[in-house]
């Protein structure tokens, strides 16, 4: 049997896109995650780029176990020493360095020759080799490059010691059977790639991430680099429970070639992913949308009764999906709540598993059931609050027609009380310039949306926001049922992200 390595690049590649990017703790806690769905590497982000990356990076590699831990880094130096500073602490680490190939690219952007562009990468290689064992090279645009020089690049940085050479198609421009005879031809003329890994990484700007690596690993591709839910920059990543599933289901078409992801821990980790950046997939998204497994129309329905495999071709279960649900509500108690945590795939210590239990108990006085999205969120909770310095205890608003909102809010920080009262021109712009009093920040709110984490009048609410500072954005996040609350803890979610970042620039 043949492995195909998956390389996951959603905390660099898929936290780039606008809108997704993730607290340090958050990242950590999905790189576990990562780690429990089981991938081969784990691209943990850009370190030279902001403290930060570079703290996140350093976390990942210094906790996560089982995946290879790399950072990336652009040809230069610095890029290259502080992604090596940044992983070296992991069981199983690696550089990922990269410079574009194509002639556009070169022109344009990086204002060289294509012999002073084949320089730069074999001494990047070379000196990124170096200080670690484990360096894969990218030949960014490589699909719109000349294929004799792409295939003298890649030969010379093999000789350079590069121990993965990755083909991508940086702008989603290459068609299937196109991206095939490409891999196919590159294999078939470069000998020094039998001695390496060699990989792919999709875009998906013409909606073909998916189609063209999978016709790579036909031809010869050895891994995929791809992303939950399919987020990057630009139209997205090649989805990685797409590629997985692809696989997985077309043994007839693909071969002895298989992963060795843990499929129930798809799903999983999907909403994970949603939960910590607040963007849903659509419904209809293959694998791990809400529609993926369901079926309306009559005509499906009496097959589907009849026998499963008439409108289905995988089962829910083997992506870690539930056909069944526990309804839970204030008489659940202890014992039901932990296990359709356990279901959910989810493990907490004592600790953890009251202070759930306590927002549990919230949140069911308050509905008559607590969905699974309204229990995941309360779970992810611990995520979002984990760099809380300021906690809210108490709020009071007074709000109506012809009358000026005004909020009274109670903060806590360290065991010490926090009280102010503000108007505002509605109230939750009330309660945010009450908290602004206490927290002392110079801040601009960006962006406030609120969504219906499940259905009902009485359905719990996530809020996000985006606020800046110093030119910076920080997203924050807060659920419960009432969107006042949500609104205060969404907003003291991302003004104490920005406390963290000044402690750690403070640090360094």
């Amino acid at each position: 049997m043949s492995k195909i390595y998956i390389f996951d690049t959603t905390l660099r590649d898929g936290e780039q896109a606008p809108g997704f990017s993730m607290s340090i703790e958050a990242k950590v806690n999905f790189a576990r995650q990562l780690a429990k769905l089981n991938v081969d590497a784990i691209e943990a982000g850009f370190p030279v780029s902001s403290p930060v990356q570079f703290e996140a990076v350093r976390q990942i590699a210094r906790t996560v176990k089982g995946p290879r831990i790399l950072g990336l880094a652009r040809t230069v130096k610095a890029d290259i020493k502080a992604a090596a500073d940044a992983v070296k602490s992991a069981k199983k680490s690696g550089i990922h360095t990269f410079i574009s190939t194509s002639p556009i690219h070169m022109k344009h952007k990086l204002r060289k020759t294509p012999r002073e562009v084949l320089k730069i990468a074999v001494e990047s290689v070379k000196y990124a080799r170096s200080l670690n064992n484990f360096v894969e090279f990218s030949a960014e645009d490589a699909t719109r490059s000349e294929p004799d020089f792409l295939k003298e690049i890649i030969s010379r940085v093999i000789a350079a010691g590069a121990s993965v050479i990755n083909i991508p198609d940086t702008v989603g421009y290459s068609i299937p059977e196109e991206f095939g005879s490409m891999i196919s031809d590159l294999i078939s003329d470069v000998p020094e790639l039998n001695d390496v890994i060699v990989s792919v990484h999709c875009h998906n700007d013409l909606g073909l991430a998916v189609a063209n690596s999978l016709a790579g690993v036909k031809n010869g591709v050895t891994q995929v680099e791809c992303t939950v839910n399919g987020i990057g920059e630009r139209a997205g990543n090649a989805s990685l429970e797409e590629i997985v599933m692809g696989l997985d289901v077309r043994k007839d078409y693909f071969g002895e070639k298989a992963t060795q992801i843990r499929t129930e821990e798809l799903y999983p980790t999907s909403r994970l992913l949603t939960h910590l950046t607040g963007i849903a997939v659509q419904p209809n998204k293959a694998i791990v949308g809400e529609n993926a497994f369901a079926h309306e129309s009559g005509i499906h329905q009496d097959g589907f009764l009849k026998h499963a495999q008439t409108y289905e071709i995988m089962k829910p279960e083997h992506v870690g999906r539930k056909m069944s649900s526990l309804v839970l509500g204030r008489h659940s108690g202890r014992h039901g709540l932990k296990k359709r945590i356990l279901e959910l795939g989810y493990k907490l210590n004592e600790k953890d598993f009251e202070y759930i239990y306590g927002r549990f108990i919230e949140i069911s006085d308050k509905k008559k059931e607590v969905f699974d999205d309204d229990l995941i969120a309360i779970l992810n909770e611990r995520v979002k609050t984990g760099i809380e310095l300021y906690k809210l205890d108490y709020f009071h608003i007074s709000s109506g027609k012809n009358m000026v909102p005004t909020a009274t809010i109670k903060l806590i920080k360290q065991k010490q009380e926090f009280k102010e009262s503000a108007w505002g021109d509605g109230p939750v712009d009330a309660v945010y310039n009450a908290i602004d009093k206490i927290v002392g920040l110079k801040t601009k709110l960006e962006d406030y949306s609120i969504r219906a984490l499940s259905s009902g009048q009485d359905a719990m609410g996530v809020v996000h926001v985006n606020v800046k500072h110093n030119n910076e954005v920080f997203p924050g996040s807060g659920s419960s049922t009432d969107i006042i609350e949500a609104s205060a803890l969404a907003y003291l979610n991302s003004l104490n992200r920005i406390l963290v970042l000044k402690k750690l620039n403070h640090k360094r």
